[in-house]
């Protein structure tokens, strides 16, 4: 699904420069959980921002099923990441004065449709994702995984082909942050899709598909691959 070769990315902090990404090559299979780990400052999350286009490398190539997202001008990427990406972050990123059914329900509307043709897509979604009884609360009446599950269902809702997780489990105790990790294995075994996912958390990562380690920008030797 994903190839990326020789992918760099530096940056400007004051007059210092900062390698982020060091030629970066690296493959993506559709139906798998991969999690990326490694140190604070590896650069695992300016990865991720390159696989979902959040950022652009300053060389190297970065292909999505075979098209170079390089290429892409600026309506092209935005298309990308709404019907190609879904993201869910560590902080939820919920409109607190809306409801469940209607967070999930949000890029759906960014995408022209009404809220009425989308809430039935949007309540499947929370039924599977354990949230059936939930759709008309606010944030603010959920729990911290409750508002994760949430998001993941939002991510869901324009039926990417890539789903991207930023510290999914950072803001939830470890009972639920293996719950979590049970969800997304299930998205990514579901079908074509995958799951990638950045996590400081070594037993979360462990249960995975792939496991790639960083380090000072590139990609460590233990790169493990399990069937």
């Amino acid at each position: 699904m994903l190839e990326l070769n020789d992918v760099s990315k530096q940056y400007r902090i004051g007059e210092q420069t900062v390698t982020a990404l060091d030629a970066v090559s690296l493959n993506i299979e559709a139906g798998k959980f991969v999690s990326i780990v490694g140190p604070s400052g590896a650069g695992k999350s300016t990865l991720l921002h390159m696989l979902g286009a959040l950022d652009s490398p300053d060389s190297g190539s970065i292909k999505f099923q075979g098209n170079e997202i390089g290429n892409y001008d600026d309506k092209a990427l935005s298309e990308f990441r709404r019907h190609q990406v879904g993201f869910v972050f560590q902080f939820f990123n919920l409109l607190p004065t809306m409801s469940a059914w209607e967070n999930v329900a949000v890029p759906m509307l960014l995408d022209g449709k009404t809220l009425r043709s989308a809430k039935p897509k949007a309540l499947e979604l929370l039924t599977s994702v354990g949230l059936a009884d939930r759709a008309d609360h606010r944030p603010s009446e959920l729990s911290g995984g409750q508002m994760q599950r949430v998001a993941i269902a939002r991510a869901l809702i324009m039926d990417p082909p890539l789903i991207l997780a930023d510290e999914p489990t950072g803001n939830l105790d470890s009972k639920t942050g293996a719950q979590l990790m049970d969800l997304l294995a299930e998205i990514a075994h579901g079908g074509d899709r995958s799951v990638v996912t950045v996590t400081h958390n070594l037993d979360a990562a462990a249960t995975t598909d792939r496991v790639i380690t960083m380090q000072d920008g590139r990609i460590a030797a233990a790169d493990v691959a399990r069937s």
